[in-house]
C-alpha cells in the first residue's frame, strides 16, 4: 500500500528531550528536512518580540494576564517561567495538528515532557531523550560552538546531570555518538510508531472486508 493510500490516522506528539549540547536542535531540523509533514510546535511566550520575529511563526506573544489565563483554563499543555517570562506550549494549535494527521515535534526539557504526557493528549506521546558519548564529549560540544562564555558552559554541564537523571522516563534513549546513525534510529522510530496497530483507524474496515470476501467464498 502506498504512503498516500494509507488510512488516515492522529497525529503523533513527538518529545524530544536532552541535556545541552547532546543534539537535540540539529537531529530535530534534520528529523523535519527528512519529513516535512512534522510540524514544529510554535511556544507561547511573555517575552517582547525581538527585531525580526513574527508573532505566530516564531512565538505566539501574549501579555502575562492572557499567559496565565489560559494555564487556568487547562489551554496550555506544558509551560514554565524562565528568567522572568513564561514560556509554553498552546494546546489548540497542537490538537487541531494531530486531528488533521500531522505529527507535531517539541523540542522541550524534561519537565515540559512530564507535563504533556500527562496531559489530556498524553496517549499520543512519543518520547525520545538524546545521551552524549561521554560528559567529556559534551562539554567538548558546548565549547566548540563558540557562543557562550565559560561560565555559562559550566552552567550548563551542572544542569546537565539532573537532565540526565530523568532518562529513563522516555518511551526511547539514543547515544547521539554518530549523528548519521542516531538521525537514522530516529527516523526509525517515528516510522514504527506510525504503524502501530492503534494508529491505524483504517485497519477495522480493512479487516471487515477481508472477512466479506471470505463469506463470500473468494479465493476458496
Amino acid at each position: 500500500m502506498s504512503e498516500t493510500a494509507q488510512p488516515a490516522r492522529r497525529g503523533l506528539l513527538i518529545i524530544l528531550s536532552s541535556p545541552s549540547g547532546a543534539g537535540k536542535s540539529t537531529l530535530s531540523r534534520r528529523l523535519r528536512g527528512w519529513d516535512p509533514r512534522i510540524t514544529f510546535s510554535v511556544s507561547a511566550t511573555t517575552r517582547p518580540p525581538r527585531p525580526g520575529e513574527i508573532d505566530g511563526q516564531d512565538y505566539h506573544f501574549m501579555s502575562v494576564e492572557r499567559f496565565r489565563q489560559t494555564v487556568a483554563e487547562g489551554r496550555m499543555l506544558e509551560h514554565a517561567e524562565v528568567f522572568g517570562n513564561f514560556y509554553g506550549s498552546p494546546q489548540e494549535p497542537v490538537e487541531k495538528a494531530i486531528n488533521a494527521g500531522h505529527d507535531v515535534l517539541f523540542d522541550v526539557d524534561w519537565q515540559g515532557g512530564q507535563q504533556i504526557r500527562e496531559s489530556s493528549l498524553g496517549h499520543q506521546v512519543v518520547s525520545i531523550f538524546l545521551l552524549p558519548p561521554s560528559i567529556a564529549e559534551l562539554a567538548a560540544r558546548l565549547r566548540a560552538r563558540g557562543q557562550d562564555s565559560a561560565e555559562v558552559i559550566a552552567g550548563r554541564m551542572r544542569k546537565s546531570r539532573d537532565e540526565i537523571s530523568h532518562w529513563a522516563e522516555y518511551d526511547y534513549v539514543l547515544v547521539n555518538e554518530d549523528l548519521a546513525l542516531c538521525e537514522e534510529h530516529l527516523r526509525a522510530i517515528v516510522t514504527a510508531e506510525r504503524l502501530r496497530r492503534t494508529r491505524q483507524p483504517g485497519l477495522v474496515g480493512h479487516v471487515k472486508a477481508l472477512n466479506e470476501e471470505f463469506e463470500k467464498g473468494v479465493g476458496i
